[in-house]
């Protein structure tokens, strides 16, 4: 199956040289289980490759931007700009689920719109651009197509609830709801400080630290956030 280059190429802004690359970037792992001869691999290994090169990207523009704001407040920012809802908004705007090489049950259960997979196609993109155009390129695309919003989402204080961010990708991926749990407190009993675990079944996800357990688990889910 091929993908129409041409209009890629107008949605990056740059001429698509490597093409298989680029179809591996939108080839979903379900296509492999039908099509076990399909030369390519999925898109999972581009999907590590833009993950790290957004983190650094997106680390450096809030650093930039927002010089006067504490390290916990730009690992806020960062969270609710990378988060899954957040990438997969972009992709849809882009139109990348209109590439996506699925199965066929994927395809019949609404693949092409499922939050997680088009944010991991974000990434995978993005992976593919790096390895193509450069970083450079990367910076100037996603200050472009993604942190246009990032102002709003401060001005708006959206990164504060990163809880139920981090419930919707949990339910929607995993099939479960985070549960939080205290796993230190220190201090004397008018300020104490606790130390919060967030976990999906019996394995931890997050941690965080706050003056009460309402902001220790906001953290932890903001780290949760970050590590998925």
């Amino acid at each position: 199956m091929e993908i129409d280059t041409a209009k890629l190429s107008i949605i990056l802004g740059t001429p698509i040289e490597n093409t298989e690359l680029f179809k591996t970037a939108f080839t979903h792992r379900s296509y492999l289980n039908e099509h076990p001869n399909y030369p390519n691999p999925s898109n999972e290994r581009l999907e590590f490759l833009g993950d790290a090169v957004l983190q650094l990207l997106s680390s450096e523009f809030l650093f930039h931007t927002y010089e006067k704001s504490p390290e916990g407040d730009l690992t806020n920012f960062r969270a609710a700009i990378v988060c899954t809802p957040s990438l997969a908004e972009e992709s849809r705007r882009l139109g990348y689920g209109h590439f996506l090489l699925l199965s066929n049950g994927e395809e019949a259960s609404g693949g092409r719109d499922r939050e997680y997979i088009l944010a991991n196609t974000f990434e995978a993109v993005l992976g593919a651009l790096y390895k193509e155009c450069g970083l450079e390129f990367c910076r100037e695309f996603v200050q472009k197509e993604l942190f246009y919003k990032v102002e709003d989402i401060v001005k708006r204080e959206q990164y504060k609830d990163a809880k139920s961010k981090f419930q919707e990708i949990a339910q929607e991926r995993f099939g479960v709801t985070p549960s939080y749990e205290v796993l230190e407190s220190w201090g004397a009993d008018h300020e104490k400080t606790f130390k919060v675990g967030v976990y999906l079944g019996t394995s931890l996800k997050g941690e965080g630290t706050g003056k009460s357990k309402q902001k220790a688990e906001q953290q932890a889910a903001i780290d949760a956030l970050d590590k998925l």
